[in-house]
């Protein structure tokens, strides 16, 4: 790709996208990892945040660190590359909220549904719903930008399809939340939606970079 060798900023664009690409896939190892190293941590009645408690709780928070640096990077990226309208821009912007919140979710661990509650606790939980709800309006917000902009107009589809079924995740997550259903199973569909959404944006996003001049 010669042009590419030649024009930093296009090579920038391309290194953000698959930099984000590899953090969120880091995440998703690390999280399958964990479901090996802490079988007892059952995923009826555990969330993914409990693995940031106990043995092994240093590998959850790296991969929260990670998707919080990719969803940076992936907003850095789309703010470049995506659609210049308002609906793209506001996609973009929140997708660097999120990688605030992530950035607290991390360094604020949660409390155990069978532990006091604690003021770190509590920020966790805090962070969760900010997270979710910028998430969720990032991901329509881009959705609908799309259409705007040659580029993405072939994946507007696709996306707003992805985005409904976050929405419907995020409300079966929402009314597990309660000591005796299968939250840890809600919450763990949430996220699988959530990872192919960044991952396949960034992917994506990485294509957008090369063909556009």
């Amino acid at each position: 790709m010669p042009g590419v060798r030649n024009d930093p900023r296009k090579r920038s664009n391309i290194l953000l996208a698959t930099a984000a690409t590899g953090l969120f896939s880091y995440f998703v190892a690390a999280l399958l990892l964990l479901h090996v190293l802490k079988p007892d941590y059952t995923v009826v009645d555990h969330m993914i945040s409990d693995y940031a408690v106990g043995r092994f709780g240093w590998i959850m928070t790296t991969a929260f660190t990670s998707l919080a640096i990719g969803c940076l990077l992936l907003g850095i990226g789309m703010l470049r590359q995506g659609p210049p309208s308002w609906l793209g821009r506001l996609g973009a912007g929140l997708l660097i909220v999120v990688f605030a919140g992530l950035v607290v979710t991390a360094i604020f661990p949660t409390d155990l549904e069978t532990a006091p509650s604690t003021r770190t606790g509590d920020i966790h939980a805090l962070s969760f719903f900010v997270n979710i709800v910028a998430i969720l309006l990032s991901a329509v917000s881009l959705g609908l930008s799309y259409g705007s902009d040659e580029y993405w107009r072939r994946r507007r589809g696709f996306a707003l399809g992805f985005s409904a079924l976050l929405i419907v995740a995020f409300l079966a997550q929402f009314f597990t939340l309660h000591r005796g259903a299968p939250y840890g199973i809600t919450n763990r569909a949430f996220v699988a939606i959530l990872m192919f959404c960044l991952i396949s944006t960034s992917l994506w996003l990485r294509q957008v970079a090369i063909v556009r001049s």
